[in-house]
Parts: C-alpha cells; sequence; structure tokens
C-alpha cells in the first residue's frame, strides 16, 4: 500500500475505531468481542483501502462489523447450551451496563437496528443497506426494539439479566 493510502488509513483508523468499538460493544454486549469485530473489521477495510476509501470506509467498516457479529451469533446459536453462566465483562458506568444488558435481551435485528440509528445515527435507508433489509423493516426493528428498551430500563428487570 503506498504511504499516502497507509496515512489515509491512519487517519480513518484513528477516527473512526472508537465509535465503532462502542457500538460493536452494544451489539455484542462483551468488550472482548467488540475489540475482536473491530480488529477484524479494520483489518478486512486495510485489506481493501484502495477501493474502499473512494467510497464510504465507514459504512463498509459498520456493515462489516454486522456481518461479523452475524456470523459469531449464528455459530453459537448451534453451541450446546449448560447450566453454567459465563464470566461477563464489567463496568463502572451502571446505565451503560444495564444499557447493554437490555440490547442483549432484544432479539438481534432490533438490537442492530436500534444501534444502527440510534448510536451511529444512520438513516433509516443507511441502516437498511447495512443490513440488507427494508426500510420498512427498520422502521419496525427499531420501533419494537425502542419501546421493549424502554419497558426494560423503567422496570429495572435488566439488572437480573
Amino acid at each position: 500500500m503506498r504511504s499516502t493510502h497507509e496515512a489515509e488509513f491512519a487517519e480513518f483508523f484513528e477516527a473512526s475505531s472508537p465509535r465503532l468499538l462502542t457500538a460493536a460493544w452494544m451489539l455484542s454486549g462483551d468488550g472482548h468481542v467488540a475489540e475482536e469485530l473491530v480488529q477484524e473489521a479494520m483489518a478486512r477495510t486495510y485489506a481493501r483501502w484502495g477501493r474502499v476509501r473512494r467510497g464510504n470506509p465507514s459504512a463498509y467498516t459498520r456493515r462489516t462489523i454486522v456481518n461479523l457479529h452475524t456470523d459469531r451469533w449464528r455459530k453459537r446459536r448451534r453451541e450446546v447450551l449448560t447450566d453454567e453462566v459465563p464470566d461477563r465483562a464489567t463496568s463502572d458506568d451502571a446505565m451503560s451496563v444495564d444499557l447493554v444488558r437490555a440490547l442483549s435481551r432484544l432479539p438481534r435485528r432490533e438490537r442492530e437496528c436500534v444501534i444502527l440509528r440510534h448510536y451511529l445515527d444512520l438513516s433509516e435507508a443507511e441502516t437498511a443497506r447495512t443490513l440488507g433489509v427494508g426500510v420498512g423493516s427498520v422502521k419496525k426493528y427499531a420501533m419494537n426494539g425502542r419501546r421493549t428498551l424502554r419497558d426494560l430500563l423503567r422496570e429495572g428487570s435488566t439488572s437480573h439479566v
């Protein structure tokens, strides 16, 4: 990769990594998984930087994170369930933990729509393109997700997750 391309990528990486990491954490509910998702997405973005840089590298990287998360979710779904609860990452910010716990209780598509629309501030059309669904589906998933989140956070039932 030419040095100008490397400098452009480094600038993109520095500017977008913190927000993408938080979005990945909200998607996965696990700090370590979030770091892996962002690291893999950035590596894939870097490998295709010559092509991606001319378009919208943020959109490409977001889409990659969502796809990687979906792949992890599908693989985990096939695992055998046990009675043991895995250790979870903790945070000093109780509200953030409550929000992430509440997000983890949403169905996958609702969680993705809420995060992309309201945390990453994507339009309905951008969210639909990122997820590969229709705009109407995004509206429905986001509405249902917000309603469920509001109820979960109001009830305080996330402390028992």
